[in-house]
């Protein structure tokens, strides 16, 4: 990676706000550390949001207000695949608070930039159960709703209470509630286009309407549900639950459970660069599922409520034979064929070459195209 030499401009150079550390413009900015993949990448320029007030002088500011950009969290579901032109955003908001507190619910908020990891460890030791089966994801609060993280049967939407976000085309700040997040698998609101540019900004005319690229989150509240009841039925607490020999787990120790789970599938950010689940689960038919098992009868799939089928894509994959082959750097993680990885020097060319030959693999096979989760830079 090249060595940093990072310029440093004042956004607003001919105002007051010059003197103000938050509104400083990094020029020529590695972002190796700033990606979990570690995929060497520069920032043309870079501008650390603290507040909302940082944001609201930026976008205010003619010098920035026109220009593209791109918000960057903790940099755990992107691929980079060159260096990044537009106005990096790097959210650094933070703060944790309990709200409200209702008949049925906690209130708790975070603001964008707090890690979720620990956003979730926090809550638990406050007494604000709900979110333990999310824990050990490796990103920021702020993503969590454009994603709508999941796992182990519990998926961000069912805990969500609501966001704040900044337009980045207008300035203005709304509210929006769990109907206008327009939650799906891996999925939001935040993860499309916008069907009509003319439409007016404002919480109201949000609803449905795609904010990708043009919105900055935050904070995020959670409802956490005073009448907690463990979410079980994975295989793999079920079998921390037998090898434990409890039947009644409490928040702490599925959040613990899940933990050591994650811990023994996937591969640390931290030592070996990867952005977790690559390819999302498919969901398919329960005839094309049926058709799939008389040929593979061990296809690992699980029946959903509305009569279709969500395939395993890591066993999809594996069974192509995948795990632990490489396109250059890039490689299949050898104990989770979902995880692709940094074996060293991966470019996020390698990645998405390596990514595009498992997606035809597998629809030859199955017919099935597996859908990226990370969005590509």
């Amino acid at each position: 990676m090249d060595k940093a030499t990072t310029d440093l401009t004042c956004a607003g150079a001919d105002s007051p706000q010059c003197d103000n550390p938050a509104m400083l413009v990094e020029k020529n900015v590695p972002l190796q550390a700033f990606n979990t993949f570690h995929i060497v990448a520069k920032a043309h320029a870079l501008v650390r949001i603290a507040s909302a007030a940082d944001l609201h002088e930026l976008l205010a500011d003619p010098a920035w207000s026109g220009t593209p950009k791109f918000v960057l969290g903790g940099g755990s579901n992107i691929v980079l695949t060159g260096d990044v032109k537009a106005l990096v955003l790097k959210v650094e908001l933070m703060g944790r608070r309990l709200v409200q507190e209702t008949a049925k619910a906690f209130i708790v908020e975070a603001s964008a930039g707090e890690n979720w990891h620990e956003f979730v460890a926090w809550t638990l030791a406050q007494g604000y159960p709900g979110l333990e089966n999310l824990a050990l994801i490796p990103g920021t609060v702020g993503a969590s709703p454009v994603q709508n993280l999941g796992a182990y049967g519990v998926e961000l939407q069912d805990r969500f209470d609501a966001l704040d976000a900044v337009d980045l085309h207008t300035g203005q700040q709304f509210t929006l509630n769990a109907a206008q997040c327009g939650f799906g698998y891996r999925d939001s609101v935040f993860k499309h286009g916008r069907a009509a540019d003319s439409a007016s900004a404002g919480a109201g005319t949000h609803q449905g309407v795609g904010l990708q690229h043009r919105t900055l989150i935050l904070r995020v509240r959670f409802a956490l549900p005073k009448a907690w009841k463990p979410v079980l039925g994975y295989a793999d607490l079920d079998k921390k639950m037998i090898e434990q020999r409890c039947t009644r787990p409490s928040a702490q120790q599925i959040f613990d459970w899940v933990c050591e789970i994650r811990r023994a599938k996937l591969p640390d950010p931290e030592l070996i660069g990867n952005a977790g689940s690559f390819f999302k689960n498919p969901t398919v038919s329960r005839e094309q599922c049926a058709d799939i098992i008389a040929r593979d009868p061990k296809l690992v799939h699980y029946p959903l409520p509305d009569g279709s089928v969500k395939l395993a894509a890591g066993w999809l994959i594996d069974a192509c034979g995948w795990r632990g082959k490489s396109v250059g750097q890039a490689g299949v993680y050898e104990k989770q064929a979902l995880v692709l990885v940094n074996r060293g020097d991966a470019t996020g060319g390698e990645v998405m070459t390596l990514a595009k030959a498992i997606q035809t693999s597998v629809y030859e096979r199955f017919g099935i195209m597996l859908e990226p989760e990370p969005v590509v830079v």
